[in-house]
């Protein structure tokens, strides 16, 4: 195990818009310019702790990992394929992070047949033990889509809460992230459920109030994506430390370009105490 000589680690989560139209070749070719700019996007974040959503091909992440060597950066991958469609969920770690168990939870795809379902990890640093959910949820702003996630989201939300019921896991620190398809003050029986039992505090709609992740064709751009930390049991979480990363800015190019050649959402990265 590599000795990981730091205070804090840093878990971010990333939509890397690998979603594809019928009919066109799925997810984003390890050839394509734009895997060589999500790359360089991800070595300048330089996380500790990736959740990555719309990992497609399955192999993309791989595809990822080998570019990133490029950069003299290191990760470990853990992911699975998802029971339906082409889209998937997955985790980059570095050295020195022991991420083990991963598992679906059942049933968490709710009322949308071809939906995905979350993804857990348990991740183990230092003194820092947690289970990492990632979630990518149904998108749409009508009200269909809405009771679509609120099937989901009670799915998870009473996962959550069992966690904390079980011997061995009352304690345990839990980190909810990924693509909520949520707009804070919007869909707020989407948020109730998530929640669970009044478990988990939604950092991003309070740190992150002013700010957005998903940029829109016409230009517009809303906060879908989430971060959750459980509200008794994740004191690692360095409090107001959530930010937006923008890495448009960090790659020199303007919002639209992003949209058109990277990712049409923006990475969260958040920190947390290891000792």
């Amino acid at each position: 195990m590599t000795n990981f000589n730091h205070s804090i680690i840093r878990a971010a989560v990333w939509n890397l818009a690998g979603f594809t139209r019928p009919g066109r070749p799925i997810g984003i070719s390890a050839r394509s310019k734009k895997a060589e700019k999500q790359a360089e996007g991800l070595a300048l974040l330089d996380a500790e702790f990736v959740t990555l959503i719309e990992v497609s091909p399955l192999s993309y992440i791989e595809t990822l990992v080998e570019k990133l060597k490029a950069f003299g950066v290191d990760y470990n991958h853990t992911i699975l394929p998802q029971k339906n469609g082409n889209i998937h969920i997955g985790f980059l770690h570095k050295p020195g992070i022991e991420v083990t168990n991963p598992r679906f939870i059942e049933g968490s795809e709710g009322d949308y047949g071809r939906g995905r379902q979350a993804l857990a990890v348990d991740i183990s640093i230092a003194k820092l033990k947690a289970i990492v959910i990632g979630v990518h949820l149904k998108s749409g702003r009508d009200r269909d889509e809405q009771k679509t996630r609120d099937s989901q989201c009670k799915v998870i939300g009473e996962h959550i809460t069992n966690i904390h019921k079980t011997p061995g896991l009352k304690r345990r620190a839990i980190f909810l992230m990924g693509d909520f398809n949520m707009i804070p003050g919007q869909d707020v029986s989407n948020f109730h459920y998530l929640g669970g039992e009044d478990v988990m505090d939604f950092v991003s709609s309070w740190d992150l109030q002013d700010r957005f992740s998903h940029i829109l064709e016409k230009g517009r751009a809303n906060l879908l994506d989430g971060f959750a930390v459980s509200r008794n049991f994740s004191t690692d979480y360095i409090k107001g430390s959530l930010r937006l990363f923008p890495m448009h800015w960090t790659m020199d190019m303007g919002r639209e370009a992003f949209r058109r050649s990277v990712s049409d959402h923006l990475p969260f990265v958040a920190s947390f105490k290891i000792y």
